[in-house]
């Protein structure tokens, strides 16, 4: 490991009602790969903040950088000490170029008033470089693939000579074969002298990639620990305080048809699609990424209709032709990217939740009856238990658990027949998944019909009662949950 390139010490940050950080100190080496682990809500997203200059510290704390001391950073200040975050959306311009958006930050670090076309194509082209990577710089960003994004804001803190690259959840929509080239150019930039902050929910990858591993739990620091000094096990005990593991539930064999899918197509996306979901029932739609199972989804719920097909709900025909068709006929979604999809951030809890039923929330003047939009807020922010249960916060300020809780809220407070959720614990905990996979058993057994799409084959395995696995827009078998193992499903996948 080289020099010590960032210490904090005692770094604490207080919210209205909420003390997210606690004297948390521990430093990063140059030429390091620095897992930060916590459960959702145990403050890493804030600790994040204060390292971009998004959010200030309370008093007391410092932030050594080089060895010049300074108690907080504004944003401009973070990137002028060369400290870059690749935040789970990116925070890239998907409706401009590949050049603008790898060179943009650099003239606004030289305070450059006039554009220089050239000078960006070569600091685009150099970062590009020293990824190993070839792109089109003129190629609008919203153009490329997921993963092909997340290399052009790694290309970005390079063209800003970042030494501190902080990674949130840079794998949490990538295929296996992408995650290896991620950690491949991760492992580069380390052997170049880079400190790397990575954040991650999923265990395997921290002990692949990290060499050390700082612990968050409830806003407080637990320990900084080297790679051979831990197992799973152990990290995971630290992490939440407890052991978890998955609960395998009791399987049901459910016979009473809720939902029947018949010859369901869609040109480029899928074909021929057929399958039942009972009263009750989870049934787990799972494969590799690109299988085509969240397009099934979003045709079911009318988000990106089929090109032909059926679909029966309680034996009668229907047809979703738009979200609101399908919400009218008792259908709720929650989809992967909650944050950009499933969430108005800069809103309340309660304006979160009530989304969906404004119109029973409205008399008929049209104007919302406030007292009973709060009642509705808190009754299902008990039934939930979100956490801090603050109506009035801002979605934003959550943690990953109880943001996907907020959505599910919203749904479930449209009282639906389908629940479809696609990929429910992605970007959350171990102990927060237990959680949510405790709420969707609770569900089931009340009889709705749920459908869950994720790529996680223990949790398919875990809270499913039946498995549909997908391959090239397909659906090429079905299992009972019982008695199968993952290499079942990844020898059909595959």
């Amino acid at each position: 490991m080289g020099q010590t390139l960032i210490e904090l010490k005692n770094i604490s940050k207080t919210f209205p009602g909420v003390k997210a950080l606690e004297n948390i100190g521990f430093s990063i080496d140059s030429g390091e790969i620095h897992a930060l682990i916590g459960e959702n809500g145990a403050g890493k997203s804030t600790l994040i903040k204060i390292l971009s200059g998004v959010y200030q510290p309370d008093s007391g704390g410092q932030i050594i950088l080089g060895g010049r001391v300074v108690e907080s950073l504004t944003p401009l200040e973070a990137l002028q000490s060369e400290i870059a975050v690749i935040y789970q959306d990116f925070s890239l311009f998907p409706n401009l170029s590949v050049m603008e958006n790898i060179a943009l930050e650099q003239s606004v670090k030289n305070n450059d008033n006039l554009v220089d076309w050239k000078a960006m194509e070569r600091i685009s082209r150099d970062a590009l470089d020293q990824l190993g990577i070839s792109l089109d710089l003129n190629t609008i960003l919203g153009d490329l693939s997921i993963a092909k994004q997340q290399l052009v804001a790694i290309a970005r803190s390079l063209a800003n000579n970042a030494r501190l690259l902080i990674l949130d959840e840079p794998t949490s929509s990538l295929s296996k074969n992408e995650v290896r080239k991620l950690f491949d150019i991760m492992h580069s930039l380390k052997n170049k002298g880079m400190a790397l902050l990575f954040i991650s929910h999923k265990i395997d990858e921290l002990f692949a990639i990290s060499d050390k591993f700082t612990i968050l739990r409830d806003g407080k620091y637990i320990g900084t620990y080297g790679e051979d000094e831990l197992d799973d096990e152990q990290l995971i005990s630290l992490m939440v305080g407890r052991k978890i593991e998955y609960t395998i539930y009791p399987k049901n064999k459910r016979t009473e048809p809720l939902l029947e899918v018949r010859g369901f197509s869609k040109k480029g996306n899928f074909r021929d699609i057929n399958f039942t979901l009972h009263k009750g029932e989870i049934l787990g739609l799972t494969g590799l990424v690109g299988a085509g199972r969240t397009e099934v989804a979003q045709a079911i719920f009318g988000l990106n209709p089929a090109d032909e097909g059926t679909l029966l709900l309680d034996g009668k025909e229907i047809i979703n032709s738009t979200p609101n068709d399908a919400v009218k006929a008792g259908f709720s979604f929650v989809p992967e990217n909650r944050l950009q999809e499933g969430l108005v951030l800069s809103k309340s809890i309660e304006d979160n939740i009530s989304l969906t039923m404004l119109d029973a929330l409205s008399g008929k003047s049209s104007l919302i009856n406030l007292k009973k939009r709060k009642e509705l807020t808190r009754n299902w922010m008990e039934k939930m238990d979100i956490r801090p249960n603050i109506p009035e916060m801002i979605t934003s300020k959550l943690s990953g658990g109880n943001q996907q809780r907020v959505v599910i809220s919203k749904w479930l407070a449209t009282d639906p027949k389908v629940l479809i959720v696609d990929e429910p614990t992605n970007g959350i905990d171990i102990g927060a998944k237990s959680g949510i996979h405790q709420l969707l058993r609770d569900l089931a057994e009340k009889g709705l019909g749920i459908i869950i799409i994720s790529s996680e084959l223990p949790e398919i395995l875990a809270i499913a009662d039946r498995v549909a696995v997908m391959r090239r827009g397909r659906i090429i078998t079905e299992f009972f949950c019982e008695n199968i193992t993952q290499e079942d499903i990844m020898s059909k996948a595959l």
